[in-house]
């Protein structure tokens, strides 16, 4: 039995040698490649954010340091009121640095100097709007193009809703949302300008770069009012028309057009 058994066995198999992956070259030098920029990629992630922590600090106290601002000049306006009262006198405010003007009018009939005062001012389009930095020369450019425009003093509430609601970014001469602080700080980061509120404050205070921030700025595509115009554009405001200066009363009208 064992001698049969032992004739039947099939001798034992040799063990196959073990073969080794031979991975190429070009995708060992494809993968450390990729390890590197992902790498880069987790490195520059890191510090973009710590950045990003650093600027939103920076913005918030500046948009902090601009409301004291604010609240400080409405202070001394009252107080400045108040005491001219008090003295049985009168409170003559400072002069208005800064217009809003809105062109109410199409291209019918228009001569050729206020066409192109019109071109200068930025305000190809009827319901355009753009901030004014008021002087000798620019109220007399105001004055030419008078009966195809609305004018007046903007206060913070109506500039603030304007930029935030409004306002696009000329960058490379094409209109671009500002949907980010990205924007302004790429275009006016040089200027010192980084945020929103900074580009508020610039334009509402006439400050030093207030040619390249409004410059910065497309020209505000409004809406018509709602309710329509009251008088005749043809006619000035003085005289129950829609033309002309308006003085604060322009507050009113851009909240209907805004």
């Amino acid at each position: 039995m064992a001698g049969r058994e032992s004739a039947t066995m099939s001798p034992p198999r040799a063990a196959s040698p073990v073969r080794k992956t031979v991975v190429p070259e070009s995708i060992l030098k494809k993968r450390k490649t990729l390890e590197k920029i992902n790498a880069d990629r987790a490195k520059a992630a890191v510090e973009t954010k710590k950045a990003n922590k650093a600027k939103r600090q920076v913005i918030f106290k500046r948009a902090e340091q601009y409301v004291k601002e604010y609240r400080a000049k409405e202070r001394d306006e009252i107080r400045l009121r108040r005491a001219a009262k008090a003295n049985n006198s009168f409170y003559v405010p400072s002069e208005a640095k800064l217009a809003f003007v809105v062109r109410i009018k199409g291209i019918n009939k228009l001569a050729p100097k206020p066409r192109k005062i019109l071109q200068l001012l930025r305000l190809t389009k009827i319901n355009a709007g753009t901030f004014v930095k008021l002087n000798k020369a620019t109220l007399q450019m105001l004055q030419w193009v008078g009966p195809y425009i609305a004018w007046g003093y903007p206060n913070l509430k109506t500039t603030r809703e304007l930029v935030y609601k409004r306002g696009f970014a000329k960058v490379n001469r094409q209109r671009i949302p500002i949907h980010d602080n990205s924007v302004i700080e790429a275009a006016l980061g040089k200027y010192g300008v980084v945020c929103m509120e900074d580009v508020i404050h610039e334009i509402y205070t006439v400050g030093p770069n207030f040619k390249q921030v409004n410059n910065f700025l497309w020209p505000f595509a409004l809406s018509n009012p709602n309710g329509g115009f009251k008088g005749k554009k043809s006619i000035h405001f003085i005289e129950g028309g829609e033309s002309g200066n308006r003085e604060d009363k322009i507050n009113e009208l851009v909240q209907r057009m805004n």
